[in-house]
């Protein structure tokens, strides 16, 4: 890679050029492709572990990201019998209004946006998390930078500004690895029904290819798509909620497969109530809900947020999320420990009932 593509903010990489620079090992390619049937088993009824999406809101500091992985990684191989443990690693933030846009798009988080930087950071962040097995999940908001790092990731969400966005759609259709659709920010869980068989369909349209080339992308459709319930101006992963969000789903022929997010509209955005929203899941599983096939956690090493302060370059505490508010890695820990210990009994009477189901 050329010094230029640092200091020059107007002319960016292509992918290929990044990829040459950062390639991943032959072992790092396997284990992403099995993660990815593993991911798919458990949304189509296959494997009755519970899919456990964890992580920072969004990713802001190298070490303190490869911290947070150890950690989570030690703990995934405790859990994995009933659990299958998937790193959040978002480096984009949509913005309601205006904000810090993630680590692609400022690094340096000093309104400097050198996104060259950003994506050769982020790419290498994801290597040294992968080099470890730790299994890595991301949120896709720029339709173009996704494809710095698309070949490194085992899961993906459409969030809730984007997935009544057509071109989030094509892209869902057009790659090889289990998405999530959430419903948008009033609630509606119609938009993230539609996207979900939006993306089942084949397309053909505009795209970069890895050259950074305009180029026609024609997809053959995916069918490892699901919702994830993320709130909305109330929340929405209660009893009551979830028999809806069934009865649309299999009303249109689609797999009744949901994923809770336990943060945002479902948690009032205070994330310490994050732990009810996890007490409400293991109490419906173990009254014999069988659509809830995963749980998205924001957690980060130390509890709660902070505000970044780019004027006055205040200095941030270590281990803290400097957007949403994310669990402390121990209390994480603790509730994770809980599912798995309360889930255990049933884990393997709930997988006979899904292939009947």
């Amino acid at each position: 890679m050329q010094k230029n593509y640092f200091d020059n903010k107007n002319n960016l990489m292509t992918p290929k050029e990044l990829k040459n620079k950062l390639p991943i090992s032959q072992n790092i390619k396997n284990n992403i492709l099995i993660s990815r049937k593993i991911i798919s088993n458990i949304i189509n009824g296959k494997d009755s572990k519970i899919l456990i999406i964890c992580g920072p809101c969004s990713i802001h500091n190298f070490e303190e990201t490869i911290k947070y992985g150890n950690l989570l990684k030690n703990l995934s191989l405790k859990l994995k019998k009933n659990i299958y443990i998937i790193m959040r690693v978002y480096f984009e933030k949509p913005r309601t209004i205006l904000g810090w846009k993630g680590l692609i798009n400022d690094p340096y988080m000093n309104q400097t946006f050198n996104i060259n930087k950003g994506l050769y950071l982020a790419r290498k962040l994801l290597i040294r998390l992968a080099e470890k097995n730790i299994l890595l999940a991301t949120e896709i908001l720029d339709p173009n930078t996704f494809h710095y790092i698309d070949d490194l990731l085992s899961w993906v969400a459409i969030g809730a500004r984007t997935v009544e966005s057509q071109i989030h759609r094509e892209i869902a259709s057009f790659i090889k690895i289990p998405v999530g659709f959430k419903n948008n920010t009033n609630g509606d869980i119609n938009v993230a029904i539609n996207a979900i068989q939006a993306s089942a369909a084949k397309h053909h349209f505009i795209g970069l290819n890895q050259n950074g080339k305009l180029c026609v992308i024609n997809t053959t459709g995916n069918k490892n798509c699901h919702i994830i319930l993320r709130g909305g101006q109330k929340p929405n992963y209660y009893k009551h909620d979830i028999i809806k969000c069934e009865k649309n789903l299999l009303n249109l022929g689609l797999k009744s497969k949901i994923m809770i997010d336990c943060n945002h509209g479902n948690s009032n955005k205070d994330y310490k109530k994050q732990i009810l929203v996890i007490k409400s899941i293991i109490s419906q599983i173990k009254e014999g809900n069988i659509s809830i096939i995963g749980i998205m956690i924001e957690s980060y090493i130390n509890e709660g947020n902070q505000i970044l302060d780019i004027k006055n370059n205040k200095i941030l505490k270590y281990g803290v999320s400097i957007t949403d508010g994310c669990l402390d890695f121990k209390s994480t820990e603790k509730f994770l420990l809980k599912i798995n210990n309360e889930l255990d009994p049933i884990i393997k009477t709930r997988f006979f009932q899904q292939n009947i189901y």
